[in-house]
């Protein structure tokens, strides 16, 4: 029986045939294989975070949230090897008891982990990339069903490739990451002048372990938050010590009812009402701000996101940044728009990785959104062009309306890519029509 999923957003459908929950490589083997002697295509679905059609099928779907759990960890070598279904917010616990951490997170932790891979989920920070650049090795099982172990040593090229593939090389049933001794966040936020943090923010971004800010278009002020990294029970340096360990009650208090609940009613009165929204996001800009505290590292990395919005994300070149920042205000001022939901700004490391946004360059990721009930076409489309023009790479796993050809042009090793796509799945078997829209050279298809 067919049935309909959505994605976070509420803004993609599928319908697969067949959803199938797999908690064995055997399984997903036998799938495979006989979708292949059907002619039939296969797809991966994780938490359905991706705002793109990137993971829907009218075939074969896959859900691996049974293909979960830790597999074996080795504090010495900062390693550990987990099933690929596993979700983000349980990896903290299973790592926790090995002494161990993630050395990096981005602000939400719902995503499957082999989805989180696929598409390029990153957090901020100058040392740290995003996830694709931490695998250090893979389980994949191919159009033929075989099942192949990954390293830099075992196959590399492909290894290379499927590091972030968004699913179109075959089935990842184990990722291997590397890891980091556990360790506390000092988090400090604060609301600064738009243009200082705007300028100055790659020079802070090298001084600080992490630093990201939120900007309410219409406001002056930015929320910057900056994270120190500290050893667990450890004293904070001197200008942080006033910095305390933060209670249950508060954090909950911090995130549910200022951050979401806050937003989520500008967000609804702004929908109706835009003429209030500059108003609103002043005042939220300081509701998010001024405060300071101490946790362990992934409970300040994350943070809930109630309020839903779609989402369009560019990594663009590092010092290109701040110039990019200023022409997106001064875009939104001269249009005359009322948007309530703020810019994300973070910054990442320089990777290895061939798809990834970062790959072989430093960059800022600038993420826009809009309200789930306002339109959010216009803006993300005038936006985009100005974070083309500097270079800028889109989230795999965001809107963008890039295809084949523009894409190629924007990552040295895309040909290679698609030409080892085309050599491992020829039928495209692990494709769907949104992906050979990206990997598929127009007429060729």
């Amino acid at each position: 029986m067919t049935r309909t999923l959505r994605n976070w957003s509420g803004s993609v459908w599928s319908h697969p045939q067949t959803l199938h929950t797999p908690s064995t490589d055997a399984e997903i083997q036998d799938i495979v294989t006989t979708a292949a002697e059907q002619g039939q295509r296969v797809r991966v679905r994780g938490a359905g975070h991706s705002f793109t059609p990137v993971a829907t099928s009218n075939d074969q779907l896959l859900q691996l949230d049974r293909l979960s759990g830790l597999i074996s960890a080795d504090a010495n070598a900062g390693r550990a090897r987990f099933r690929a279904g596993t979700r983000l917010r349980d990896i903290p616990a299973l790592l926790a008891a090995h002494g161990l951490a993630l050395p990096n997170q981005g602000d939400v932790d719902p995503q499957a982990l082999a989805g989180a891979v696929s598409t390029g989920t990153h957090g901020t920070g100058l040392a740290f990339t995003g996830f694709a650049g931490a695998v250090t090795a893979l389980t994949l099982i191919d159009a033929t069903g075989t099942r192949r172990e990954l390293s830099p040593t075992r196959e590399p090229e492909l290894f290379d490739h499927a590091r972030l593939s968004l699913g179109v090389l075959g089935v990842l049933t184990e990722i291997e990451l590397m890891c980091v001794p556990a360790f506390d966040l000092i988090a400090c936020e604060t609301a600064e002048p738009f243009d200082e943090i705007r300028s100055s923010i790659v020079d802070r971004a090298r001084a600080a372990d992490h630093i990201e800010f939120y900007w309410f278009p219409h406001s002056e002020r930015a929320a910057v938050k900056t994270n120190t990294r500290i050893s667990p029970g450890a004293q904070a340096p001197a200008e942080l010590a006033h910095v305390t360990y933060r209670p249950a009650w508060l954090r909950m208090l911090s995130e549910e009812v200022v951050d979401n609940a806050a937003l989520a009613a500008i967000c609804a009165l702004g929908a109706r009402m835009p003429a209030l929204v500059p108003h609103f996001n002043r005042l939220a800009t300081a509701a998010v701000s001024n405060r300071a505290y101490r946790a362990a590292a992934h409970e300040v990395f994350v943070s809930p996101r109630r309020v839903r919005f779609n989402e369009m994300e560019y990594a663009v070149p590092l010092a290109s940044g701040p110039e990019v920042l200023a022409e997106i205000a001064r875009t939104i001022a001269s249009r005359g728009w009322k948007i309530s939901f703020p810019l994300e700004v973070r910054v990442a490391a320089a990777d290895d990785v061939p798809m990834s946004t970062a790959s072989g360059r430093e960059v800022m990721y600038i993420a826009v959104h809009r309200y789930v009930e306002e339109e959010w076409e216009p803006y993300f489309r005038t936006l985009e062009d100005i974070l083309l023009a500097a270079g800028g790479r889109p989230h795999w796993g965001k809107l963008h309306r890039l295809g084949y050809r523009q894409l190629a042009e924007r990552y040295p090793r895309f040909e290679e890519f698609c030409a080892l796509r085309e050599s491992l799945d020829p039928a495209g078997m692990f494709s769907n029509d949104y992906t050979d829209t990206l990997f598929i050279r127009p007429g060729h298809g």
